[in-house]
């Protein structure tokens, strides 16, 4: 726990179940913390982040230790949070960081007009804001996701088919795309007497039943052994499915940010995905992988069964991909630029 009055900038994360936004958060703090004081506050978070208690936030005095202080949120609960405290007459610089590639609420909209400084996760994203935004790409630990020698000997351990293997990574439902996955890899797997394809993410109550819709059409295609559902794994054991791969599919019908991809390919596995999102702006075309229209199954038929056949290609996409990442989505640079911004807010 630190000290209230020391703190020079907080991440509220107001949010107690696990997702994307909270991921970043957790992950991204304590390497900002190293050049700043950084702080999380939220209703639970884990004891080995740098945090303050929420009932410290009334407390805290007005100023930070040099003048004033940064608030970073990333949700309308905690822009609201962050004003809120101004008018308890806290000196905080508000930054509010968008992900989302939709029009905003007017409720939203005025929120953001209320925030010192925005910023996007993408090109894309900056262009549905209203007002100029610094666009910060998130970036991952190039050193936790790297490619390993024996991808064989790893496949073994983890229990996994022989052939060319195939993932698919993030939450299970049909936003996501699982759907479009399961189709085309029952597709591809038909024609092919080896190789794999798994489902590594959770489905929660709501799509339970989706999911297990899912795993009826594969019993029934006769493939239940070759495509399977791994379920939820912790975080720190995510990166060795990556590195089991030959390929990373990312089949979302529509998205925010998605870091999969770049995990999967700072791992050296080349990724296939759709054109949404800011996939576009992480997957190099022809060089790293392959990008295709979203919501086409036929398209995504086909690129799969072009992939897979030509491994000599995978394999300079996949040396390729991890190139890309460690010179362009490392989590150090993010920080790095993050941190840039609130000194250029507390100078102010």
């Amino acid at each position: 726990m630190r000290d209230p009055a020391q703190v020079q900038v907080i991440a509220p994360n107001f949010k107690k179940r696990l997702s994307g936004v909270t991921s970043t958060v957790f992950r991204l703090v304590p390497v900002q913390a190293g050049d700043l004081a950084v702080v999380v506050t939220g209703p639970a978070i884990p004891d080995d982040l740098p945090q303050v208690r929420l009932r410290d936030l009334l407390l805290m005095p007005k100023h930070g230790p040099d003048g004033p202080r940064v608030w970073h949120a990333r949700r309308n609960l905690e822009m609201l949070g962050g004003l809120a405290l101004r008018v308890l007459g806290k000196d905080l610089r508000l930054v509010f960081t968008s992900a989302s590639q939709r029009r905003h609420t007017g409720f939203t909209k005025a929120l953001i007009r209320q925030m010192d400084a925005v910023v996007s996760t993408s090109a894309r994203t900056a262009a549905y804001l209203e007002r100029p935004s610094v666009v910060v790409h998130h970036g991952i630990d190039v050193e936790a996701f790297r490619p390993v020698p024996d991808r064989a000997a790893l496949r073994a351990t983890l229990g996994l088919p022989s052939g060319p293997l195939v993932g698919c990574f993030g939450r299970v439902r049909a936003q996501k795309g699982t759907d479009l996955f399961v189709d085309a890899m029952i597709a591809v797997l038909s024609q092919r007497p080896d190789g794999g394809g798994i489902i590594l993410g959770r489905a929660t109550a709501e799509h339970r039943e989706f999911q297990r819709g899912l795993e009826t059409r594969i019993a029934q295609a006769g493939l239940s052994n070759r495509l399977r559902f791994m379920g939820e794994v912790p975080v720190g054991e995510i990166a060795q499915w990556y590195q089991a791969l030959d390929l990373f599919l990312a089949p979302q019908r529509w998205e925010g940010f998605g870091v999969t991809p770049i995990e999967a390919m700072a791992c050296g596995v080349p990724v296939v995905a759709t054109r949404v999102g800011a996939f576009e702006e992480q997957v190099v075309d022809g060089a790293t992988g392959l990008l295709i229209p979203p919501n086409d199954a036929q398209a995504m038929i086909a690129t799969l069964h072009g992939a897979l056949s030509d491994p000599a290609r995978l394999a300079l996409w996949g040396t390729a991909a991890r190139d890309h990442v460690v010179a362009n989505f490392r989590i150090e640079a993010e920080a790095a630029r993050l941190n840039a911004l609130y000194r250029e807010l507390l100078r102010r």
